[in-house]
């Protein structure tokens, strides 16, 4: 059976048995997480990332005011907490919205991954930059647009993730987030989002079943907010061959 980041990075080019498997040997160590629990908080020292097999989460940060900003969602196939790879803590609380499964993933396992598969480093380095892309859309919308587009903006980001990590089929999917959630990910208050959805119905283009969420026109509603896909598809022609086997040998002989 594939793993989940085998998965997300074969969306974007065909993977070697050598790394089909070292991407497997990642996910050895499994953890399940209940909906609403923390996995790891702002500021807490940790040397480890997750790579999510199931359910969502989100990386936030708590405001001077006591409030709460959600940066991003997190989805079947990403890795986790990397926003504290750099420093060794996390600069953000991470917390499962569903019911979730993760792997656990050392800092030093993810960096023998960059020395002993470059390609594959590569690759996630591209999606990374492409994932900052679509953060800064979503900050460029927060900052400037009205709640309609902002609310419309997050909802099509998430719609454009799903299609690539689930494989969603068709423009409905579950949205496991308060109101309150999607106001923190966007700046708005939960009266001011509910607002903003019942406007958004009211154009046709969306429609609310409970968790339900049906959007009737993609192209128009993405052309209405001006928001574009940044996870459909990332360039693959720069990344470097595939490491062979006496690379790999002579790369682990090195280490040590």
């Amino acid at each position: 059976m594939a793993s989940a980041l085998e998965q997300r990075l074969a969306q974007h080019l065909t993977l070697s048995f050598a790394e089909r498997d070292a991407l497997q040997w990642l996910e050895r160590r499994e953890r399940h997480f209940a909906a609403g629990e923390i996995i790891v908080r702002e500021n807490e020292t940790t040397d480890v990332l997750y790579i999510v097999a199931s359910g969502w989460l989100h990386g936030s940060v708590r405001l001077p005011d006591g409030g709460r900003q959600i940066l991003r969602f997190y989805f079947v196939g990403d890795i986790t907490t990397s926003f504290s790879i750099a420093w060794g803590y996390s600069a953000a609380t991470l917390t499962a919205v569903s019911a979730c499964t993760l792997y656990e993933l050392p800092r030093e396992r993810f960096g023998r991954l960059f020395q002993e598969h470059p390609r594959l480093g590569a690759m996630l380095f591209g999606i990374s930059a492409a994932e900052q892309v679509a953060l800064a859309d979503r900050l460029t919308s927060v900052g400037r647009t009205d709640g309609q587009t902002r609310v419309a903006t997050l909802l099509l980001d998430i719609y454009s993730r799903l299609r690539v990590v689930d494989k969603l089929s068709g423009s409905a999917f579950q949205l496991p987030l308060t109101q309150q959630d999607l106001g923190d990910a966007v700046g708005l208050t939960k009266e001011h989002v509910n607002r903003s959805l019942r406007a958004l119905e009211s154009t046709g283009l969306l429609e609310r079943d409970g968790k339900m969420i049906r959007i009737n026109d993609v192209e128009a509603l993405a052309e209405l907010v001006g928001f574009q896909d940044r996870y459909g598809h990332v360039a693959t022609d720069w990344l470097p061959p595939t490491a062979n086997r006496s690379d790999m040998d002579q790369r682990s002989a090195a280490a040590e």
